[in-house]
């Protein structure tokens, strides 16, 4: 996961912030066979709702190690107990990836742990209140009508996206971080020898354990 020259260098940022979000939700289980414009729609609903998201204190406890690398993760948020985990490792190289492209107008020194850190606030936020059935309404997807009776629906990967604009907005970004873990899938592939000079789906920068 860092940057190398054929491949890496593939011009990642041509394709905006809602670009990628639609390729995260595109990406993600269930949602394979999905119009691309509903797709497109939800990925504008989850970016709107998580830009507009007041600031999000994180309680849960926060520690930092090494091993994102192998894992393939920047951080990941734990519930039992609250936890949020930052890979050291991996977010000093998606630093050096910053450099490496020419992204660092948009994304400062010490941003990429800012806007991590502030991208599990969300998930811990969305966990435990009331925000996650506000984001629900706020995508409009039904799994359930009856007469005037509607059921919200879950949207799978639409979190992930709110998490994203909420980081870039409270760590004044001038992209979203979806478009770091894009270039950092990028160099995966590329370090792994498979890649083939397409622009890849952006990596998801974080799993969690419920």
């Amino acid at each position: 996961m860092t940057v190398k020259d054929a491949p890496a260098r593939a011009d990642l940022a041509a394709t905006d912030d809602i670009g990628w979000a639609v390729r995260l939700l595109a990406a993600t289980p269930t949602h394979e066979h999905r119009d691309p414009e509903l797709l497109r729609r939800w990925a504008r609903a989850a970016d709107a709702f998580g830009a507009a998201l007041a600031p999000v204190a994180c309680d849960a406890r926060i520690v930092e190690r090494d091993g994102g690398l192998e894992l393939g993760l920047l951080a990941r948020y734990t519930s039992r107990p609250p936890t949020v985990e930052l890979y050291t490792d991996t977010i000093d190289l998606a630093e050096r990836v910053v450099d490496a492209r020419g992204w660092r107008d948009w994304y400062p020194p010490g941003s990429v742990r800012a806007a991590a850190l502030a991208h599990e606030a969300v998930h811990v936020h969305l966990h435990h209140g009331p925000a996650k059935a506000a984001l629900k309404s706020a995508l409009g997807h039904s799994a359930l009508r009856l007469g005037r009776l509607r059921v919200s629906g879950h949207v799978a990967g639409a979190e992930e996206v709110a998490a994203h604009a909420y980081a870039r907005t409270v760590c004044g970004l001038g992209r979203s971080p979806l478009l770091l873990t894009a270039a950092l899938a990028a160099e995966a592939e590329a370090r792994s020898g498979s890649a083939n000079g397409s622009n890849p789906p952006p990596a998801r920068d974080a799993r969690r354990e419920n």
